[in-house]
């Protein structure tokens, strides 16, 4: 599995059969000032991934923060230590946005 995916590669990934589990690793403070997200996705701190990281399973995983740096870096390397497959937005949030897509007000 590719280390990230590209926003047109995942639009078409959660439009398929087995769509990958979604989540939203972006800081507290940055969702707080942002809270719209990709449809389907759900928030988790990503600073509690030890915590959260074990319940999902074997999900196939894609995860974002705000451009796709350091915290989803962060988060994809504890996800994989517990051998958890997952990727990561190229871009983030913010390219997911440039690309014209869509996103879910809370």
């Amino acid at each position: 599995m590719k280390e990230t995916v590209r926003p047109d590669e995942l639009e078409q990934l959660l439009a398929g059969e087995k769509p990958p589990l979604l989540l939203d690793v972006r800081r507290r403070s940055d969702i707080e000032s942002d809270p719209a997200m990709i449809p389907g996705a759900q928030w988790k701190d990503p600073e509690k991934v030890a915590v959260w990281g074990r319940d999902l399973g074997t999900y196939d995983v894609v995860i974002y923060c705000v451009r796709g740096g350091s915290v989803s870096r962060t988060v994809q390397e504890k996800l994989r230590e517990m051998n958890i497959s997952s990727q990561f937005i190229e871009g983030g949030i913010d390219a997911w946005k440039q690309a014209g897509k869509g996103m879910q007000k809370p």
